[in-house]
C-alpha cells in the first residue's frame, strides 16, 4: 500500500534495479585492474550502494561519509559539513563517491576538493538520480541511473523528514506534503 504523502510513483523499482546492473557492469569494466576505494555518502546513498556493489566484479574497499547541506528542509542549504569521514587511506587508489542524487552539485565540488587534498589517483561520481536544472556549480557526475525534473522526491534511500527511505521505489510528493516541506524552512 502507498504511503498517503506520494503523488507519483516517478521510477518503479524494476527500472531501479535494471539501471543499478548496468551501472554495476559499466563500473566494473572502467575500474578493471585498478585499485578502487568506493565512497558512499549516507545516509541516502545507503539502498543504492547495497545494490550496485552487488553488481560490481571488481574488488573495491567500501567506505562511508556522513555529510550534510541540509537542515529540515526540502533544498540545500549550501554549508557543507562533514559528519563522519573516511577511514580508508584513498592515497593512490581511485576514488567512486556514491550518491543518490546530485542536485546543487555543492556537495560534489566540496568533496570532490577535499578528497583531492588526500591524493587519490582519480576520483569520479556515480549518483542514482541528476537534477541538472538546480545546479549551481559545474558538476557533471560519470555514471548517472536517472536524470529528473526538479521536484522533491522520495523513496530508495531518500528521505522526507527522515521518512520513507525505505520505499522501493522513487516517488513525487502530494501537494500537501509540499506544503509541509515548506514549512520547515
Amino acid at each position: 500500500m502507498r504511503p498517503k504523502i506520494i503523488k507519483d510513483v516517478l521510477i518503479s523499482e524494476r527500472a531501479i534495479q535494471k539501471k543499478t546492473q548496468e551501472l554495476g557492469r559499466k563500473i566494473s569494466k572502467d575500474y578493471r585492474g585498478k585499485e578502487l576505494v568506493i565512497v558512499a555518502i549516507m545516509r541516502g546513498a545507503m539502498l543504492f550502494l547495497a545494490d550496485l556493489v552487488r553488481h560490481i566484479s571488481v574488488p573495491a574497499a567500501i567506505d562511508f561519509m556522513f555529510v550534510t547541506s541540509y537542515k529540515k528542509a526540502s533544498k540545500s542549504s549550501g554549508a557543507i559539513r562533514i559528519i563522519k569521514d573516511l577511514k580508508e587511506d584513498i592515497e593512490d587508489k581511485y576514488v567512486l563517491i556514491v550518491e543518490d542524487i546530485v542536485d546543487t552539485g555543492l556537495t560534489f565540488s566540496y568533496l570532490k576538493k577535499y578528497l583531492k587534498a588526500h591524493n587519490p589517483k582519480g576520483i569520479k561520481i556515480c549518483t542514482l538520480l541528476d537534477k541538472p536544472s538546480r545546479r549551481l556549480v559545474r558538476v557533471k557526475p560519470n555514471y548517472v541511473g536517472f536524470t529528473i525534473p526538479d521536484e522533491f522526491v522520495v523513496g530508495y534511500g531518500l528521505d522526507y523528514l527522515e521518512l520513507y527511505r525505505n520505499l522501493p521505489y522513487i516517488a513525487t510528493l502530494t501537494d500537501k506534503a509540499k506544503g509541509r516541506l515548506k514549512g520547515n524552512f
